[in-house]
């Protein structure tokens, strides 16, 4: 079942010309291949054909029309704080001093950060999320507000492989962990969707053709991020990307545009990363300024829901701290968080890690920092789900409280503890989840 989960749905999402798996038994649950991809020859023939989606709109947001996002990869705080090209950007932009990734590794962070949750995944594998789970497209597309990725080295729009490496040089490549609408079947199933995960050619002609969306995550190849690299490497790519656009009215002016890193690089520590607000948008008078709010990758989500504002997913989207800025702008209050008891540096158990766990459902009760509820279609999908898990969740609340009534002091405190620190990189419902299974 774990196999089919991971694996199972991708062999009939990709062209026949993959990588096939040999015969598996019921009890043997590890995948016996670690890529799945078409042959150099099916993706030169659907690249022929591939057409780019190209579409954009003008929908007026409270603090920012566009909002950018560009991730790099695993990097301490330190050290990026201490790059000169990164330290450069830091000059013209607003640094985020307490802003967290969610787990370890890299692809969970991504996923998170467009769907509010990361779903038990701990690996960078191939992973297909169901598609009764949304995204924040779910939440753009209802008010018509254009969005797209820009991925480096993609060999075609809606490319949906494992990996791809530039056909020169073979280095610079270009890897589906990093891109996360890619990863949701909501988006792969709908042609008019899928289409808008584009390359990094495709950013230039929108730009050129002054056709940009207003939503976009972008993503450079595993050399300029500094994945295969180092923070220096990759600060100056950024620094060579942003720059020039920062001259460029079309796209600076009213646009935000957040820099920042996937995870830290050193496991076991805090996973704070280094993160700046920067673009037409920001006001001048917070350049070259720090904040010191908490925020985390589901922040990106939580505050496009402020400035447009839209309904929520009910995941981690819903409770995350708007950047405070847009937040004041907006007359939005703001949670402190003693960022001291912050880790986040490991997965918690969950449907792509353990196959007896199933997607949690959204909270459909949930309720964003700018006072709206989830978005209707979400609830229409999730609310009997989300009823039967609460009236789960809550006896199975009651049942661990009064077996805990009947132990030692110390047997109690102990198993409190144990549940605390297996529920502290969870968040949401998933956390919610942790929780039962640990106290059960």
């Amino acid at each position: 079942m774990h196999f089919l989960k991971k694996y199972g749905l991708a062999l009939t999402a990709l062209t026949p010309a993959l990588v096939s798996a040999q015969s598996s038994s019921s009890a043997d649950l590890t995948p016996i291949f670690s890529t799945i991809r078409p042959s150099l020859t099916a993706i030169e023939a659907a690249a022929a054909t591939a057409v780019p989606e190209e579409y954009t709109s003008t929908v007026s947001g409270k603090v920012f029309d566009r909002f950018v996002i560009v991730w790099l990869e695993n990097t301490d705080y330190d050290a990026a704080y201490g790059q000169a090209d990164l330290a450069y950007l830091a000059e013209s932009g607003l640094l985020l001093t307490n802003y967290f990734a969610i787990t370890h590794p890299s692809e969970p962070n991504y996923v998170a950060a467009v769907g509010g949750d990361y779903f038990g995944i701990d690996s960078d594998d191939f992973f297909q999320i169901p598609s009764n789970v949304s995204t924040i497209v779910d939440l753009l597309d209802t008010k018509g507000i254009s969005w797209a990725e820009y991925q480096e080295d993609l060999p075609y729009a809606g490319f949906q492989g494992f990996n791809f490496s530039n056909q020169v040089t073979y280095k610079n490549d270009y890897v589906r962990k990093h891109n996360p609408l890619i990863i949701y079947d909501s988006i792969v199933n709908n042609a008019s969707r899928v289409d808008n995960i584009k390359n990094f050619t495709s950013f230039y002609d929108d730009l050129n053709n002054k056709q940009l969306p207003q939503w976009m995550f972008i993503t450079p190849n595993m050399t300029n991020d500094g994945h295969d690299t180092t923070v220096d490497y990759c600060g100056n790519w950024a620094r060579n990307f942003l720059q020039p656009l920062m001259n460029n009215t079309y796209f600076w002016d009213n646009t935000l545009v957040l820099l920042t890193f996937d995870e830290n690089e050193t496991d076991g520590t805090q996973n704070r990363v280094w993160a700046l607000l920067t673009g037409g948008a920001l006001p001048k008078s917070l350049k070259g300024k720090t904040d010191a709010t908490f925020y985390s990758h589901y922040s990106e989500i939580a505050t496009v829901e402020a400035n447009w504002d839209l309904e929520n997913l009910g995941r981690g989207d819903a409770s995350a701290n708007v950047f405070a800025f847009v937040a004041n702008d907006t007359g939005l209050s703001i949670q402190s968080v003693d960022v001291s008891t912050i880790s986040n540096n490991q997965s918690a158990p969950g449907y792509f890690n353990d196959y007896e766990i199933p997607i949690p459902p959204p909270n459909v009760n949930a309720v964003n920092a700018n006072g709206k509820g989830v978005l209707p279609a979400i609830s229409s999908v999730w609310a009997s789900a989300y009823s039967s898990f609460t009236a789960t969740s809550a006896s199975s609340s009651a049942t661990a409280t009064s077996a805990a009534s009947s132990t030692s002091a110390a047997a109690t405190s102990t198993t409190s503890s144990s549940a605390a620190d297996k529920l502290a990189p969870a968040s949401g419902l998933l956390g919610l989840i942790v929780a039962a299974v640990a106290l059960m």
